[in-house]
């Protein structure tokens, strides 16, 4: 049996026994309680699986989840986008031109430094309720992934393949495109995968402070009536969607980065 094979058995086996676990331990009539006073304690805290997974069903076959899914992955797309392509500009341009590197230093690890989700009430005065100050805040949260992995990648690279390149005769364009890019890109597809994950965030935690359609919205909404099967429907959701937008990252990696070796690959004699 192949190796990945075997992870993929392994992953499906983990994920079982964790549903399992979560539907043993919030049935109120398989085990005593041992935790909380009464049994259904434990459903009102952790929700029913069976219960969650109904209410997906209900979202998906009602047509209801549709619209605030859609404005969710829009608002997620847009940020990783429009963050990754910032990013990777600014981290680009910086790396290659120390002194401007320098005199913005500070400025940009103290921008790092402040905790991003602070802006979203300053975002939704800027750009309204709607799906602007969504993306900005999650461009936010990309940006500085992006741009950190870009600045450290272009600064690695090494010094003799830079000389054998000029040697050759290659020019500011076609080093750029041709050795700077593609060692920022190693970087960049490192930083990706968490940077799903922060759109997401961006998204989720703009339309909790304000929004009208969302999965983030309907989450708010689950938990002012205390609908904890509801909420956890929303971030079961929202975690499946995020792995999707992961795997795409993870397929176009592959498709760009063929020239890398393999983990664990070594030159064989």
């Amino acid at each position: 049996m192949k190796r990945r094979t075997i992870i993929r058995i392994w992953q499906v086996a983990v994920l079982v026994v964790v549903l399992l676990l979560w539907y043993v331990l919030t049935s109120p009539t398989l085990l005593p309680t041992f935790y909380f006073k009464n049994a259904s304690q434990a459903s009102f805290f952790f929700g029913e699986p069976l219960q969650v997974a109904d209410r997906i069903w209900d979202w998906f076959t009602g047509g209801e989840i549709y619209v605030h899914l859609g404005v969710t992955l829009l608002e997620t797309v847009l940020a990783f986008v429009f963050g990754t392509l910032l990013g990777l500009a600014l981290g680009m341009w910086l790396a290659l031109a120390p002194t401007a590197a320098a005199v913005f230093d500070p400025y940009i690890k103290g921008a790092n430094a402040m905790p991003r989700v602070i802006l979203a009430p300053i975002f939704a005065v800027w750009f309204g309720l709607g799906i602007g100050s969504k993306v900005a805040l999650g461009m936010t949260l990309v940006f500085f992934i992006v741009f950190f992995n870009v600045f450290q990648g272009v600064r690695e690279v090494s010094p003799v393949v830079l000389a054998n390149a000029r040697m050759l005769g290659a020019n500011r364009r076609q080093l750029m495109c041709s050795v700077y890019l593609p060692s920022a890109m190693s970087w960049v597809f490192s930083s990706l995968h968490t940077s799903v994950g922060l759109a997401f965030v961006g998204a989720v935690v703009g339309e909790y402070l304000g929004s009208a359609r969302g999965v983030g919205y309907l989450i708010l909404q689950a938990e002012g009536s205390f609908d904890i099967n509801t909420v956890f429907a929303g971030i079961v959701v929202l975690t499946v969607f995020a792995l999707l937008l992961d795997a795409m990252v993870g397929v176009a990696e592959k498709r760009l980065m063929k020239w890398r070796p393999r983990a664990g690959e070594t030159e064989k004699l």
